[in-house]
Parts: structure tokens; C-alpha cells; sequence
């Protein structure tokens, strides 16, 4: 069971809660720059509450087609995609593109943003043919009207490099890595924190081909531009932590990796509660780390309370909801405790089948997994009954049978 990397992805929400050059509402923007920051400490129910108020604000200021009115969508939407709320999500962003390309015309550097957005929320639903078509318009737009050498267009190049890598096509991802890091670099300078991220992208990429000797010094230097950056007690700083324990961890040291994940969760409780979704992050990288050494008690308790963390800020049908209980199942059909893992088991294919849709990769792995689960426990004909499921999943088409964790 590999662990859970935090990717510093520089993405996606370039727009989400950032004021317009249009005409302004004094209590619209109060109320966005509010959600924004209740978004940032993972507070998303009270956010959306606000970013309506402010969307009721814009429509009835400005009327149905404004640019604020396509902002405040957008800023819904996003609010909606960090809660997993996909489908809710999706009509918001679209709305929100159209509008802005109206008003501002086709080749705006918003609508290359809104496009952006959109891609994002695809990527995640496993849509890559039609995330691949936004990132590269958007790309296209950005590489148009503010040069090769801007950093939107360092953000784009990420952003598509990401979704390559997440296909495997590494080939094609790393010269958009490196490109984008050469922007951040030339534009920023070597010791800013956005090379930091763009850095880590490149390392973590350089791990998922198994080359680790090329990913450390990335990852380490990365590192070490956050410490000077903002300080050895930022979440930016134990994010870079658990990556570089991951790469341990793919390697085989655990030794190096547990002082890293314990650090990281220190600074993650301190700077940001304990009840914040990183918290459940790194509590969850940890127990994975226990798992993998067969610590199995040391782990039980960190996987429910990662479990708790994500239910409580992010409701109980998020998919990170269903990497958690996926993670505690398995501890259990470690263990030999079937009665406990299976209903962990469902409960998260349920979930991830809702979110990502029946042909998501995410819900191929968790039936595999419900699949591996009735086979270990002498259930042949419940077994032969999910493979077929995931041979429908697959058009008909028999695939190499993965299971394991849920990304």
C-alpha cells in the first residue's frame, strides 16, 4: 500500500475569489474575500452560504451575464469541486466560461482560466479526452496573449504535463515539467516558492518511472526553498515532508521516511488545527507507513481518525472519504477481520461510483479490490460477479487486474 502524495499541483482556481477589474460591490467582495478564506481552512459549508449571498448580490446588481456574476460562479464551482461535489460543480463552471467568453470574447486570458477550471474538474473525473482539449485551448490562449514566458502559461503547462502523467504517457509530461519549471525560474527567480512547486511536480513525476536517484535532489531542494521561503513550521513545508517520505517509502526506507511523516504532521496540527484536511492527510500517510511495516495496531487508530477528520469537513460522499475507508478495509482483510473490511469495502465503491461515475480508474481499483476481498475469503461466486462488473466497466475489454489504493 503506497502513500498518499500531496501534489503540489499549480493549478486550476487562478480565478476562485479574486477580484474583477468590472464594476464593484462593496458587500460582494466582502463576502467572496470571507468564502475564501473559510474555503482555505477547509470550511466549505460556510463558504458556500456566503459565495450565494454574493451571487444573488451580482445577479441582481449587474444582471444574469456579467463577468462578476461569472466570477462568483466560478468561486461556487470551486467550492463545490473541493467537496467532491462534481456533478454540482460542473454546471457552475460551464455557466461561468460561457458567460465570461460573451463578454470578454474567446481568446480572453479568463476564459483561457475558466477553461482551466473546467479541465481540472474533468481530470479528476477521469474524463482525459475532454480535459486534454480544454488545457490545450486554454494553453494556446495564454501562449497568445501574454507570451510563451508568462506564468499562466508555466500553470498550463503543468497542469496538462499532470494530466500525461496521470495516463502514464511520461514521455510526453516531462518536457512540459521541465518547461514550466524554466518559466518559474526565469520569471521568479530559483529560490521562489512557486519553483518550489514546480520542482516537486518534476520529482514526483521522476518517482511514478521509478527514478528515484532523480527525484531526491529535486524533492530535497524543493524542500529546503520552502524552509527559507515561509519558515520550518508551514504547511508548505510538511507537504514537501510527506513527498519526500513517499520516495523513501517507494524505495524501501522506512526508516528515513517515519521522522519526515511524524514532522509533517506536527507542523500540519499546529499551523492549521487538528481537524483540517491535511491533518487527515498526513495522520493517513503515516498509518500507511505503519501498515506497510505490519504495525497494524499502531495504524488502526490513525486511519479512523484520518476517517473522521475528512467526514466531518468534507461530508460523508467524498472520495476521500472512500480512499479512507478503502485504506482501513484493507488494514482489516490484513488482519483476517472479513466482517469488518467488507462493509469498508462497499461503502467505498459506493462512493466513488457516485463521485467519478462506474468506468472512473478510481472504481476499477476498489473492484478489483471487493473482488481480491471475496476470493480471500472463499466467496468464488461474489468474486466471478464483481470481475464481471469490471469487465462491463471496461467496455468488454479484459484489463490487468489492479488493486490497492485508491489515488
Amino acid at each position: 500500500m503506497k502513500a498518499r502524495v500531496i501534489p503540489f499541483v499549480i493549478i486550476s482556481f487562478l480565478l476562485a475569489f479574486s477580484s474583477l477589474i468590472h464594476a464593484q460591490n462593496g458587500e460582494w467582495a466582502s463576502l467572496n474575500a470571507e468564502a475564501r478564506s473559510l474555503y482555505q481552512n477547509g470550511q466549505y459549508d460556510q463558504a458556500v452560504a456566503l459565495v450565494k449571498r454574493a451571487l444573488d448580490i451580482a445577479q441582481r446588481e449587474w444582471g444574469p451575464d456579467h463577468p462578476n456574476v461569472a466570477q462568483t460562479l466560478n468561486n461556487l464551482g470551486l467550492i463545490f469541486h473541493g467537496q467532491g461535489e462534481y456533478a454540482q460543480a460542473e454546471p457552475l463552471y460551464t455557466r461561468s466560461l460561457a458567460i465570461w467568453e460573451k463578454a470578454l470574447g474567446p481568446d480572453s486570458p479568463t476564459v483561457a482560466k475558466g477553461m482551466n477550471n473546467l479541465a481540472e474538474l474533468y481530470r479528476v473525473e477521469g474524463r482525459y479526452a475532454q480535459a486534454e482539449s480544454l488545457y490545450k485551448r486554454s494553453l494556446a490562449i495564454w501562449e497568445k496573449t501574454l507570451g510563451p514566458g508568462h506564468t499562466d502559461v508555466a500553470t498550463s503547462l503543468n497542469n496538462l504535463a499532470l494530466l500525461y502523467k496521470i495516463q502514464g504517457h511520461y514521455a510526453e509530461a516531462e518536457p512540459l515539467y521541465q518547461r514550466s519549471l524554466a518559466i518559474w525560474e526565469q520569471s521568479a527567480g530559483p529560490d521562489h516558492p512557486d519553483v518550489a512547486i514546480s520542482l516537486n511536480n518534476l520529482a514526483g513525476l521522476y518517482r511514478a518511472q521509478g527514478s528515484y536517484a532523480r527525484a531526491e535532489p529535486l524533492y530535497k531542494r524543493s524542500l529546503a526553498i520552502w524552509e527559507r521561503a515561509v519558515g520550518p513550521d508551514h504547511p508548505s513545508v510538511a507537504q514537501g515532508l510527506n513527498n519526500l517520505a513517499e520516495l523513501y517509502i517507494a524505495d524501501g526506507d522506512f526508516t528515513l521516511a517515519e521522522p519526515l511523516l511524524k514532522r509533517s504532521l506536527a507542523i500540519s496540527e499546529e499551523a492549521l488545527g487538528s481537524d483540517h484536511p491535511n491533518v487527515a492527510t498526513a495522520l493517513n500517510n503515516l498509518a500507511k507507513l505503519y501498515y506497510a511495516e505490519g504495525k497494524y495496531e499502531a495504524a488502526i487508530p490513525l486511519f479512523e481518525r484520518s476517517l473522521a477528520i475528512w467526514e466531518k469537513a468534507l461530508g460523508p460522499d467524498h472520495p476521500h472519504v472512500a480512499l479512507s475507508l478503502n485504506n482501513l478495509a484493507k488494514l482489516y482483510e490484513a488482519q483476517g477481520q472479513y466482517a469488518g473490511a467488507e462493509p469498508l469495502f462497499i461503502r467505498s465503491l459506493s462512493i466513488l461510483e457516485r463521485a467519478l461515475g462506474r468506468t472512473h480508474p478510481n472504481v476499477i481499483v476498489s473492484l478489483n479490490n471487493v473482488a481480491e476481498f471475496y476470493r480471500k475469503s472463499g466467496r468464488e461466486i461474489e468474486a466471478a460477479a464483481v470481475e464481471r462488473r469490471i469487465l462491463a466497466a471496461n467496455g468488454g475489454s479484459a484489463m490487468e487486474r489492479v488493486s490497492g489504493e485508491i489515488r
